[in-house]
């Protein structure tokens, strides 16, 4: 049974849902509409509306969470973490003692 994933934001080259397979409470996903592997590949001109769609998605997420920060992450080549060959952010609502860590 696939999981269901809540939409948080959508402008026209971008969009955000709940991550499948959560590492934390609330972490979601900004993806962009076109293929674009990495964020290399992803056009200058695009840059102002992921970025738009990764605030609007933090916004709510530290809302729905009552969090105090969040992070925002991008994983690009295998040798970073990238396991999905399409370009995404993880953004994941963060609160004091949570305990979850990006690095050791």
């Amino acid at each position: 049974m696939e999981r269901y994933r809540q939409k948080k934001c959508e402008n026209d080259n971008f969009f955000s849902i709940s991550d499948a397979n959560p590492k934390i409470k609330g972490h979601s996903l900004v993806i962009s509409k076109k293929h674009f592997v990495t964020l290399l590949d992803l056009p200058s001109s695009l840059g102002q509306e992921m970025i738009d769609c990764a605030k609007e998605t933090a916004m709510k997420l530290m809302k729905e969470n009552k969090s105090g920060g969040f992070n925002l992450v991008n994983n690009n080549f295998k040798v970073a973490g990238q396991i999905v060959n399409h370009f995404h952010m993880h953004v994941m609502p963060r609160k004091d003692g949570d305990g979850f860590k990006l690095v050791g």
